[in-house]
């Protein structure tokens, strides 16, 4: 069944900028700010944005408490991430998912809040959107693919084809072609997420998974974490995004990410398609996490199917 589809924003519109995992370096908030304010829409920054507790932006109940207000809150429409880091997970009990199904809206970010695009979509039946950030790329002005992806995640709707950015390559890691609903994010919060009740749940889903500063050794303990933990059984298929700085050490023998992809992921018996931009990374696409997509590895497509709203 089909997810609830959050009604896009509008020119004006009041949004939350939160932070729900660490906080905004020195001097970010107010460029943020106006990034927003540059696409159109009134932030309302939230307590998180101005709080630092080591790592994180702000005690827990700080952090979750801005989640769950500015869902309640029916003059907000949408809800950004101000940036990701560490934490997200931490709030879990804290966060009223009755609260947010009862008041879906557009919900944007990645990386940390990979967390949160699973619970949305797990617990609350609505779609979310995996995309830059006002903290860590809107700030710096966006390349046209960027931007008009992100255009299409807060004012439209992320459907039809997927296509790569120019010279981007993408390569089959296992043939065949699949349809299910999309899921995951970063790798490593999927990855440390098996086993609670924040897990993903990918039984019948593509899998999209991507990270940033990961050897390949370590990409290559999560991936079999997932695989021998039983976290991607049931998966239709599996899409690979950036996986930036993951590069082998220069001083070290070391398996390729191509060959961790190819021994961990093609004997699945799913299609695999890797090299697809989205993540850590510019340019890249916007995904909408709960929408119906379809993978053709063999054609090396990604598109997603237009749902109700």
């Amino acid at each position: 069944m089909a997810l609830f589809q959050p009604a896009p924003l509008q020119k004006g519109d009041r949004v939350a900028l939160i932070a729900p995992s660490g906080p905004l370096p020195e001097g970010r908030l107010s460029l943020a700010l106006d990034a927003i304010r540059a696409r159109g829409l009134e932030p309302v920054a939230y307590p998180s944005v101005t709080q630092t507790h080591g790592y994180l932006a702000g005690a827990d109940a700080v952090r979750a408490q801005d989640v769950n207000d500015a869902f309640a809150d029916d003059s907000i429409k949408g809800v950004l991430c101000a940036r990701g880091g560490y934490g997200a997970q931490r709030l879990y009990p804290r966060i009223d998912w009755e609260n947010i199904r009862r008041h879906p809206k557009r919900f944007l970010g990645y990386s940390d809040i990979t967390f949160f695009h699973l619970m949305l979509t797990q617990c609350c039946g609505m779609v979310s959107y995996h995309t830059p950030m006002p903290s860590t790329e809107w700030y710096e002005g966006l390349d046209e693919y960027t931007d008009s992806w992100l255009d299409k995640a807060l004012f439209g709707d992320v459907w039809g084809e997927l296509p790569n950015c120019d010279k981007a390559e993408r390569k089959t890691v296992a043939p065949g072609k699949a349809c299910g609903e999309l899921t995951g994010g970063n790798l490593s919060l999927v990855a440390s997420a098996v086993g609670t009740p924040y897990a993903m749940d990918a039984k019948d889903k593509i899998v999209f998974l991507e990270d940033v500063g990961e050897r390949p050794y370590r990409v290559d303990g999560m991936l079999n974490h997932l695989v021998q933990s039983g976290a991607l059984s049931g998966c239709r298929g599996i899409v690979l995004g950036y996986y930036t700085d993951c590069n082998p050490p220069k001083d070290k023998p070391s398996l390729t990410l191509d060959e961790v992809f190819d021994e961990l992921l093609a004997p699945l018996g799913v299609p695999v398609l890797s090299g697809v931009t989205c993540g850590h990374s510019t340019p890249t696409l916007s995904l909408p996490i709960g929408c119906d997509a379809e993978l053709d590895a063999d054609a090396q497509t990604l598109r997603i199917v237009e749902g109700e709203k």
